[in-house]
């Protein structure tokens, strides 16, 4: 297989998420000259066109989804040069060949970005490969979801295996491209303060919030045959929490970076029914108001009754040498006050405070990392007031902050996607997941479903615009801990 793609074809090229993010992160990667010169995109989909009709969905995808200071006619008009169409449906194999006819001799590599439902992968993986366009020289990158628990995780996985091997396939998570994502593993590996601080003899406990303050956007078939954990858990919150508890790889490459990643989530704490209720919260919106707008219950959204969880709060232990006995916070939700992802590594008090004498008392070090929707990295530290101390000495937390706009001022902020795709041409795995990570994820998240499921636990009421249940509070604080909010 060719290091670098001259093709890549995107199945699902007419849906939301192409419109959004893969047409926009491929016309600002053309814009800074980072694509192959000889790169063709080929995209497909049901909906029957010609190249012409498809290069004007183009145009108005990146119209607007980029920033007005990149977007140029002149720039679009040679970005769509590169643009052509194959109408397919999965189900036809006819469809296959036609697209094996436009993409040719396939020495030069191709890449296969798949974003399907999931019920169509192996109909598309078996109509590739009777077309010829599963050999050596082509990889194939997977959207999520990639199954419903572990069994069907496997099924894909193995479906997707019977054509391509491990070193082909690049399954996706999108939270690995976010540039503050990646800078956890700078934060971390390129600096000498924070290492020997990130063991359990320093750190008091981690929060991970993935708040949203949306409902179900027309996803309500998939959401609700889902939930929060399969939805966000699963996948993106379990990453975060192994790029923060995994050991330090040997080198930045593909190997070594998921090699310590399986580690983290193979030492995940079971969760069980005897201790279900202690360590997990679920819930479900009500009517409310997020930002001062009334919006419905989940149940009115979708319209019928539901058993579905739309928030999920836990306590997460990596049974490691490392990590022994540190908690990790895990909160997400839909219709919440505000919509934010962060990691909060939360240090433990000085041991003695030789300030208690004057007076003042100390409150322990806290690390934020901000990831969405503004990218920030901030460390809140103590230091003392000016002055001469006559009233006894006067200390406050103040910030350290490394935010995107002041630091790397100089730099554009790209779409997470636009690293993924780029990556995805080139051959380099290292932010896209293994199987063993996607199925060691699946086998703690089914563990979490049916404990909690033995335990009779049902979702929690609780109002739009507000942090999830009050359950979620007194999971945190009985261990004398509060949720960054």
């Amino acid at each position: 297989m060719s290091d670098t793609a001259s093709t890549l074809i995107l199945f699902g090229a007419t849906g939301d998420l192409a419109a959004r993010m893969l047409l926009p992160s491929l016309y600002g990667l053309n814009c800074d000259g980072l694509l192959p010169a000889d790169l063709r995109i080929i995209g497909t989909a049901r909906t029957a066109q010609e190249d012409a009709a498809f290069r004007a969905h183009a145009h108005d995808a990146v119209r607007d989804h980029v920033p007005e200071t990149i977007f140029d006619e002149a720039r679009v008009a040679t970005f769509l040069e590169r643009i052509h169409y194959v109408t397919l449906d999965a189900t036809d194999t006819a469809g296959f060949h036609r697209l094996a006819h436009v993409v040719g001799d396939t020495s030069g590599g191709v890449a296969i970005f798949l974003s399907t439902a999931p019920s169509l992968f192996k109909a598309t993986i078996d109509g590739l490969a009777a077309a010829g366009l599963t050999g050596p020289e082509v990889r194939l990158a997977l959207e999520k979801p990639l199954g419903s628990d572990l069994a069907s995780s496997r099924a894909i996985n193995d479906a997707v295996a019977g054509a391509f091997s491990e070193a082909q396939t690049f399954r996706i998570d999108h939270y690995l491209g976010k540039e503050t994502v990646q800078n956890l593993l700078a934060l971390r590996f390129a600096n000498v303060m924070f290492e020997p601080l990130w063991t359990n003899a320093t750190v008091d406990h981690v929060q991970i919030t993935v708040s949203e303050t949306i409902g179900l956007e027309g996803r309500g078939d998939y959401y609700d045959g889902a939930g929060a954990l399969r939805d966000m858990v699963q996948n993106h919150m379990l990453q975060l929490l192994a790029l923060v508890a995994m050991e330090p790889p040997a080198s930045f490459d593909a190997t070594a970076v998921r090699d310590e990643k399986v580690k983290v989530l193979r030492s995940l704490r079971p969760v069980t029914a005897a201790d279900a209720a202690q360590r997990v919260v679920i819930g479900q919106y009500g009517a409310g108001a997020v930002g001062s707008i009334p919006v419905p219950a989940y149940a009115d959204e979708l319209g019928k009754p539901s058993t579905t969880e739309t928030f999920v709060a836990l306590q997460a232990f990596v049974d490691n040498w490392r990590w022994a006995g540190v908690p990790f916070y895990l909160r997400t939700g839909k219709r919440l006050p505000d919509r934010r992802t962060e990691i909060v590594i939360q240090f433990k008090c000085v041991p003695h405070s030789m300030f208690h004498t004057r007076g003042a008392t100390t409150s322990p070090n806290r690390l934020t990392i901000a990831i969405q929707p503004d990218e920030n990295i901030e460390l809140s530290l103590m230091a003392k007031v000016p002055g001469l101390d006559r009233g006894g000495v006067k200390l406050r937390e103040v910030s350290l902050a490394i935010g995107r706009d002041d630091a790397f001022s100089d730099t554009r902020r790209r779409i997470a996607y636009e690293r993924l795709l780029l990556d995805l041409v080139e051959g380099e795995p290292t932010l896209f997941v293994r199987r063993d990570e996607v199925e060691a994820q699946w086998q703690w998240i089914d563990g979490v479903r049916a404990a909690w499921t033995a335990a009779g636990m049902v979702p929690k009421p609780y109002a739009s615009g507000n942090w999830g249940p009050s359950a979620a509070i007194a999971l945190a604080e009985r261990n004398g801990v509060s949720w960054n909010d």
